[in-house]
């Protein structure tokens, strides 16, 4: 097929036929519609970048369907208008606080200027989200929304040390915490080293997070650059925002890269994805396996109606679990210590597996599952009781994730057995707000937590991170009072009921 035309294209807008232009090219993606995780609609309303890599269509369909280049001047031009919101969102880019002014992860989310609002005799002062106020809202939206009512996703982070109950006007509260330190003194602290093997490679540890063009041109490669320069291991995510070899090629010499997994229904897809990831040096393979269907989120999902009329949540078809377990096993090369994470851990050690990842897909997924922190506690129970096993353990490593703000969680969860703990939103809203140099402040913060926190703790290295050191004998109850932490409260942004629409007045 030759040169074909705008008016050529705009014919084929259906279901029945459906024909997209991308990067100048056409593509029939008719038969792709239902197979697309995020649905047909998002391909109908033509929502292409930044949502997909470069490579996204070249990679899922097949020669035959590219049907050629457009002339692009017979393409009916849309004039892109900027709106009074999209100008004031720039006007709070550039009042965004200088990064000497960020202290800790939470003030990714929050900007200096507080707001006061009076109740009764009591004053609260409310910070909105730096990223909040700089993000696009769909960007936002999906970032920070969770599934159903949020209760797993905010649970995740009160594990660590639980919030009050919410009872007005009760002032005294009980000093009932989830886990608390034991520290260690009269130790030679001098010098601390915060580093852990992960599967065999010293580092430390990240999770993956998808779609990061949603919060910044660079997306992904913000991460790929600060990962290299702080020694952390980055995980690239499936539904990356740059295409996997883009990243790649990003990483500096030596770099270490782990590989994040959704298994295609077509599973020759899935090894050829597998096997380049290997040829490519990915030295961990993580696969997702709690997303047969991915959760409501409805806060995202208010968002996009309110504003775009595009659900953006991916969808999967159910998969048979004995299939998900096998995909891309045969003929796959995993001589540099590849892990498949799934969720029962027992059964993931007696299948030989690296280890697993403890997570709730950071709230996303089943609304009131429990956080990976207490999870974790069972785990390292029933592995100690059932198999005699002890952790860390080198040859099955448990890994964390959801919730962290502080590195106080991360060495929480390490002298409870976790060889390593993932972090993923702060991240998205450091690069969003400030790019790359907002992940460089972000691991320097961390890197500097860590440092305090292992001399307090009397640990000199993560070694010396043991279970003696924590007490977490309330990690199983869910109804204590604590004081709350005023900076997670303040940065969470609570769900949104329908509203009628405003109405106009005739004068």
């Amino acid at each position: 097929m030759g040169m074909l035309t705008g008016s050529e294209v705009a014919q084929h807008s259906s279901r029945d036929s459906c024909w997209i232009i991308v990067h100048g090219q056409v593509y029939d993606v008719t038969d792709f519609l239902d197979e697309h995780p995020g649905g047909s609609k998002i391909i109908l309303k033509q929502e292409y970048d930044p949502i997909h890599p470069p490579d996204a269509i070249t990679t899922n369909l097949p020669p035959e369907k590219h049907l050629g280049p457009v002339a692009i001047d017979t393409v009916e031009k849309v004039d892109v208008v900027v709106t009074d919101e999209e100008k004031e969102r720039q006007a709070r880019i550039k009042a965004r606080p200088p990064l000497s002014e960020i202290l800790n992860l939470h003030d990714f989310e929050v900007l200096s200027l507080p707001i006061y609002l009076v109740l009764s005799f009591i004053k609260i002062m409310i910070f909105q989200a730096i990223a909040r106020q700089t993000m696009a809202d769909k960007a936002w939206a999906y970032y920070s929304s969770a599934a159903d009512d949020e209760i797993t996703n905010r649970e995740n982070h009160a594990a660590y040390h639980r919030q009050a109950m919410s009872v007005p006007f009760v002032l005294f509260l009980r000093s009932v915490c989830r886990i608390w330190f034991r520290p260690r003194v009269l130790r030679d602290v001098t010098k601390v080293d915060w580093s852990t093997t992960i599967l065999g490679h010293k580092t430390t540890f990240k999770s993956a997070t998808a779609l990061g063009k949603l919060g910044h041109p660079d997306g992904e490669l913000n991460l790929t650059r600060a990962a290299a320069k702080h020694d952390v291991i980055q995980m690239i995510p499936t539904l990356a925002s740059c295409s996997f070899d883009e990243i790649v090629d990003a990483a500096q010499p030596g770099q270490i890269q782990f590989f994040q997994l959704y298994v295609n229904k077509d599973r020759a897809i899935t090894k050829r994805i597998v096997q380049h990831a290997e040829k490519r040096g990915i030295r961990g393979l993580f696969i997702t396996v709690d997303a047969p269907q991915l959760g409501r989120r409805e806060k995202a999902n208010f968002s996009f109606i309110k504003r775009t009329n595009v659900d953006m949540r991916m969808k999967f078809e159910a998969e048979d679990p004995s299939e998900v377990s096998k995909a891309g096993s045969q003929g796959v090369d995993r001589s540099q210590g590849a892990a498949r994470a799934i969720s029962d851990a027992l059964e993931a050690y007696d299948c030989g597996l690296a280890g697993v990842v403890l997570s709730n897909h950071g709230g996303r997924q089943l609304d009131f599952a429990r956080s990976g922190i207490e999870v974790l506690v069972e785990v390292v129970e029933n592995l100690h009781e059932k198999r005699g096993l002890t952790f860390p353990n080198e040859k099955f490593q448990l890994f964390v994730d959801g919730g962290v703000r502080r590195a106080t969680d991360v060495l929480k969860a390490i002298a409870l057995g976790a060889t390593a703990v993932g972090v993923g939103r702060p991240f998205l809203y450091a690069f969003s707000a400030y790019g790359f140099e907002g992940v460089d402040k972000a691991l320097s913060i961390l890197r500097d937590e860590f440092e305090m926190n292992m001399r307090l703790l009397g640990a000199r290295s993560i070694k010396e991170v043991v279970p003696s050191m924590v007490d977490a004998s309330n990690i199983h109850s869910h109804i204590v009072s604590v004081p709350t932490d005023r900076l997670y409260d303040s940065n969470y942004e609570s769900l949104q009921n329908a509203a009628l629409k405003t109405v106009k007045t005739k004068l």
